[in-house]
């Protein structure tokens, strides 16, 4: 579902009521020629239209087009950010003074502007007379799982977030605050509704819209992150009995705009370089909008002078740790893991911080161009260290464009895949393991190492606590990068205390500025408090 916006959505029509005219002065009035609420919602295309309005707020800066990988991969202990962009260095590293900080503000704002998107959605297209009833019940499915995304990004990062349901443009005193139980319950609810309304597949032009597989792969994981993995073992094994999904045989083809909607994708947020450069770098809703993701240019590796390639702002990096993760063991042939070249760029030369890299590897190539050739320089570091530590930089690879293009710019054709096949199989099997089944689970795990070419766990051999080891370990590696390490570090309770923290500062040194029951949440946008009469996070 490659889109662009169209200029009459039932959505921008509702949003124009929420200016009002004073009589007093004559030039503040309402456009007549403009399309109202009454005159938005009179057919089935009125109703498809303000559907798709609901996806393209997934690409908003605040959600998957920029900030939201900034949130949960740059926030974990596997990224980490040296922007020369202050308060953006701060927010990866648990240091937010500013509760109006633009980028929190942005994750806010774009998720509640989808929200509202879909809370319209599901209120207005059951009162269009005359329209097919299969094609009105999909699409207020479609709103129902969309809102149940968008809530279940609100309450991982904000906790205790306004619970809005109706039809609204907009935040008020008398949206109630939900508790994070309230909220996770409404994201269950939501799942729960839309499932038997949504189709196993789409083709056509309806690529990319929400399946059946998609509500049941985001209500196995919502289970999940409630510890309830009794719950979530039956939604994911409908999704793996379904035979709708298999893992590709090459794993790049999950981060590749040739190779998007495939068979391991269960939804991916559809983007496109087709308005490159666009009149609104921000996606907004117009037709001539760019629709690019963001996130390849941001976390881009930084340009040599005098050489052609990437000029990333590189506001994203990699910790070394992640290498030395995949490093721990070969292919059943004796080579690299695979997914190690298609996840980072680092010199696999620098046996100082990568002790098992063979001396006579070559260099990982960085958009053509050599790794050491083009990071030997300390002047490209921002922190001043040494060439030597210059040279162990690792930068993210996943997603970026250097398998087909030199450069990255604003408007990446690919798309971001919000789920895929491999993490349900990963959560199945953890979904078993925490319910004392590892023989279970190993066969589960071993779908996935087999398509990296790594030996088979032996099932039976382990117990379900070194099973539960190895899968954290099997997360890292096979999906690193992908906006899941965040939701894992919550569900296995290592941000819950002292000795969880200090886990995960051994691999990041940025945890050495984590609260416990402080820094788990965001702190909600200073200005919606004092206006809604919210209830601050604890410890903001």
């Amino acid at each position: 579902m490659k889109f662009t916006y169209v200029p009459r959505l039932g959505v921008a029509a509702a949003l124009l009521l929420s200016a009002t005219a004073c009589e007093k002065n004559l030039l503040d009035q309402v456009n007549p020629n403009l399309p109202t609420v009454e005159s938005s919602w009179q057919t089935s295309d009125d109703a498809v239209r303000a559907s798709v309005a609901c996806y393209a707020g997934l690409q908003g800066l605040g959600m998957y087009r920029r900030w939201l990988s900034f949130a949960y991969d740059i926030r974990d202990d596997i990224g980490f950010s040296q922007s020369p962009w202050g308060e953006l260095r701060d927010f990866t590293r648990f240091v937010q003074n500013n509760y109006d900080f633009e980028v929190s503000n942005n994750l806010w704002r774009d998720h509640y502007r989808t929200i509202f998107r879909c809370n319209q959605v599901i209120d207005r297209v059951p009162t269009i007379q005359g329209m097919d009833a299969a094609l009105q019940l999909r699409l207020v499915a479609e709103a129902r799982f969309l809102r149940a995304l968008s809530y279940f990004n609100l309450v991982s990062l904000y906790g205790n977030v306004p619970l809005a349901l109706t039809y609204s443009t907009e935040l008020s005193q008398a949206t109630p605050q939900g508790t994070e139980a309230t909220v996770w319950a409404q994201i269950i609810s939501d799942l729960q509704a839309a499932q038997p309304d949504l189709p196993a597949t789409y083709t056509g032009t309806d690529l990319g819209r929400a399946t059946r597989g998609a509500a049941t792969t985001l209500l196995g994981k919502a289970y999940m992150q409630n510890r309830r993995w009794a719950d979530a073992q039956v939604q994911f094994a409908q999704v793996i009995s379904a035979g709708t999904y298999r893992l590709t045989a090459a794993y790049t083809d999950n981060f590749r705009h040739t190779s998007e909607n495939n068979s391991e994708s269960i939804f991916e947020v559809q983007f496109s370089d087709i308005n490159r450069g666009g009149n609104d770098a921000a996606g907004g809703p117009t037709a001539t909008s760019s629709q690019g993701f963001q996130r390849p240019q941001f976390w881009g590796v930084p340009s040599t002078p005098g050489q052609v390639g990437s000029t990333g702002y590189n506001d994203g990096e990699v910790r070394p740790w992640l290498v030395n993760e995949f490093l721990r063991e070969g292919t059943a042939a004796g080579q690299r893991d695979p997914r190690l070249a298609a996840t980072v760029f680092y010199n696999r030369r620098d046996q100082t911080q990568f002790p098992a890299a063979l001396p006579a590897d070559a260099d990982t190539l960085a958009y053509g161009v050599g790794f050491l050739s083009r990071y030997r320089s300390t002047s490209d570091d921002p922190t001043g260290t040494t060439a030597r530590t210059q040279r162990a930089r690792v930068y993210w690879r996943k997603y970026q464009s250097d398998y087909y293009r030199a450069f990255e710019d604003l408007d990446s054709p690919n798309n971001f895949r919000v789920m895929r096949y491999a993490d349900v199989l990963l959560l199945q099997a953890e979904a078993l393991n925490e319910q004392n089944q590892p023989s279970a689970a190993a066969p589960l795990i071993n779908q996935v190492r087999q398509r990296a070419g790594l030996a088979p766990l032996p099932v039976g051999a382990l117990t379900q606590a070194a099973l539960r080891t190895q899968l954290m370990h099997e997360r890292a590696t096979e999906l690193a990068g992908e906006g899941v390490r965040w939701f894992d570090l919550q569900r296995w309770g290592l941000l819950d205390n002292q000795a969880g923290i200090a886990q995960l500062r051994a691999h990041d040194d940025d945890f050495s500025n984590f609260t416990v029951g402080r820094a788990r949440l965001l702190p909600l946008p200073q200005a919606d408090v004092d206006l809604l009469r919210l209830t601050q996070n604890p410890g903001y």
